[in-house]
């Protein structure tokens, strides 16, 4: 995983990283990453991850990457406390995010700090990401940017983060929110983003990127992102996958064929953002 990032910097390309709730969104992302040749990581926050299985996702990736050869990584998204994080580096995960975000910055540092201490006492290789500024929870369609979301990070307040707690990762706020607005999504302030890449020397996160404009997207990884999160669309996309396949057969009740026209919607988001991803090649 640390290899694909550096080369993605390299190359001025972002990996995509895509959040799942199923089975059905396992294989879109694998086989939309497959399509278009390019790594990705697999994204499970605390609710999706207890829904799969902590322990089962990391079999299944494994057991897939192993058998394909294919650059499929796992990560433990969004983890709110010091356990959970423990959880997944002793379940064997390749990286873990601890949000802190609503925490005061001290205790965000203190306990993001003790998570890379832990982490890299099980697993050397395993990636730690934190969080600075709060870009709201939820990944839905909102009528509205959630109360709190808007103040961006610091520049000298990231780089005294990373130096501070060691991570691998840092997640900034740079006028990202999570989930879709329905008015349309803030603009990106592409200037914050390299302000920060300039004084930090570990990749750069944007988190809550459904919604965001092809021409953001191009000039945050161009600014110094590396790691682009989707979720929201993909729900989006499966939602509608699975009512179109139950209205156009509505006697159908072998699962295996109306979750196939789910997962295909699933993987042609997946496909379209990988390519956007790695457009500036």
């Amino acid at each position: 995983m640390k290899e694909c990032i550096e080369e993605a910097k390299k190359k001025g390309v972002a990996v995509g990283h895509f959040n799942i709730s199923n089975i059905e969104g396992f294989w879109a992302v694998v086989l939309g990453a497959k399509e278009v040749g390019v790594p990705v990581i697999i994204g499970v926050s605390e609710g999706e991850r207890d829904f799969i299985g902590v322990k089962e996702i990391v079999s299944l990736v494994k057991s897939y990457r192993e058998s394909t050869g294919q650059a499929v990584y796992l990560n433990a998204d969004h983890t709110y406390s010091f356990d959970r994080v423990c959880e997944v580096v002793d379940a064997g995960y390749d990286a873990v995010i601890f949000d802190g975000t609503e925490l005061p910055l001290d205790e965000n540092i203190s306990i993001t700090k003790r998570c890379v201490e832990y982490a890299k006492k099980i697993n050397p290789s395993m990636f730690v990401e934190a969080e600075i500024g709060f870009i709201g929870k939820s990944s839905k369609l909102l009528d509205s940017v959630p109360e709190g979301v808007g103040r961006l990070t610091e520049v000298l307040e990231a780089k005294s983060f990373v130096i501070a707690t060691g991570v691998d990762m840092l997640a900034p706020a740079v006028g990202n929110v999570h989930g879709i607005v329905k008015s349309g999504e803030p603009a990106l302030n592409i200037k914050r983003i390299k302000a920060i890449a300039d004084v930090v020397d570990v990749p750069l996160v944007l988190h809550g990127a459904s919604g965001n404009s092809v021409d953001d997207i191009k000039k945050a990884i161009s600014a110094g992102i590396s790691i682009i999160h989707i979720n929201t669309e993909l729900r989006v996309a499966y939602r509608s996958g699975l009512m179109k396949a139950l209205q156009e057969n509505p006697d159908e009740i072998a699962p295996y064929k109306y979750l196939k026209v789910a997962r295909n919607a699933m993987q042609k988001v997946v496909e379209e953002k990988l390519r956007l991803f790695n457009s500036n090649i």
